[in-house]
């Protein structure tokens, strides 16, 4: 049996609590299998007698439940444990969940961690939340980025099972731009001597690595806005004695490359191979109309006005074909990064776009907020 990697990024004490719940012999849309896929998930507040209270939070490139569960979530929120039963699953393959470093079958381990798509996502997820909670039905699916992707993916899959959606800062299909960007994330992690084909002892061998695939970050993740209006230096001090940022090259060296280099390269490849090919057209011949014209969910479609890469104007066009829909656009000098709270008023655009959200009649049934 292959020996898992340790990676302290990984953990409890870094992430935050979660379980860990087991979906046995899983089949995945490529044909390969994961013997027994693990899915980890936090949840937070307490589901209802009638199970009406639930919302399902999928996560985004390179992130966890953390994130969400420190910006978006708590008492007085939309996001309210005292009125909704959340449930925040980590995606297969991001470090946490399933994952090729995490892996001690030797089938499944690093270089041979097996293509999964968004669908095997959501597909998994429906799975666990029937299987383990006896949740038939969702308040609402809300995720960011590749988590929008999953929303996506959820309102055409199981139209029946979504009430509300909220697509985040990500389109229902991706495009040829976006593919293109990935590529050069995945290459500059691949082209490290250190990577060894997957087979690295440890993230720290493709430090380099990890170090080019944050630069590029820093060029489309972040807008021109961010830089040439040195909003960087609202983000620093970065923790309680370390001095404030100086300059755009500072910000980049101390805060942006070591976030990435402290993560699994072979998790981060999974998920940018899946973020690819996240297209919810695949199930109707490619027919992307079709395939929106599924959605019954109450949706609001939640671009960012200066995010580089799932832009407004796609975003908008999706959000044409679909019926009961709204298209609000969110602002964040950030850009695509504006998700990982730079600026207060975007988690507070986000929040009160969920809460009307919430409240929203559905069905003809009254709105659970």
């Amino acid at each position: 049996m292959t020996t898992m990697l340790h990676n302290p990024f990984y953990t409890a004490e870094v992430q935050g609590a979660y379980d860990m719940h087991s979906l046995g012999r899983f089949e995945l849309e490529e044909g390969a299998v994961i013997p027994d896929l693990q899915l980890a998930v936090a949840t937070r507040g307490v589901l209802n007698d009638d199970k009406s209270n639930a919302i399902l939070i999928p996560t985004w490139f390179s992130g966890t439940h953390q994130a969400w569960d420190s910006l978006y979530i708590g008492p007085g929120r939309a996001l309210d444990p005292e009125k909704y039963f959340i449930i925040i699953v980590n995606q297969i393959g991001n470090g946490l969940s399933t994952s090729p470093h995490t892996s001690t079958d030797d089938s499944i381990a690093m270089s041979k961690f097996p293509q999964v798509r968004i669908s095997d996502d959501v597909r998994a997820q429906e799975q666990l939340l029937r299987e383990v909670y006896g949740i038939e039905q969702l308040a609402l699916v809300v995720g960011g980025s590749m988590g929008a992707q999953q929303t996506w993916e959820w309102a055409v899959r199981f139209p029946e099972k979504v009430l509300r959606a909220a697509p985040i800062a990500g389109t229902a299909q991706n495009t040829a731009h976006d593919h293109l960007f990935t590529n050069t994330l995945m290459d500059a992690i691949t082209s490290d001597p250190g990577f060894n084909g997957g087979e690295y002892e440890t993230h720290l061998d493709v430090a380099s690595g990890l170090a080019r695939h944050a630069d590029i970050w820093a060029v489309m993740g972040l807008s021109p806005e961010f830089w040439n209006t040195e909003f960087w230096r609202e983000d620093g001090p970065m923790s309680e004695g370390e001095p404030p940022f100086v300059s755009f090259d500072d910000f980049q060296a101390r805060f942006v490359r070591p976030l990435f280099q402290m993560m699994d390269p072979n998790a981060l490849l999974t998920m940018g191979w899946k973020w690819q090919r996240g297209d919810v057209a695949r199930g109707t011949g490619g027919d992307l109309g079709s395939a929106l014209a599924r959605i019954t969910a109450k949706t609001f479609v939640m671009p960012i006005d200066h995010d580089m890469f799932f832009l407004v104007t796609d975003c908008a066009k999706e959000q044409a074909l679909i019926a009961n829909s709204e298209l609000r656009v969110l602002h964040s000098v950030a850009g695509h990064f504006g998700l990982n709270g730079f600026e207060k008023s975007f988690i507070d655009e986000v929040d009160a776009n969920l809460r009307e959200l919430l409240a929203a009649p559905v069905n003809g049934n009254d709105g659970v907020a």
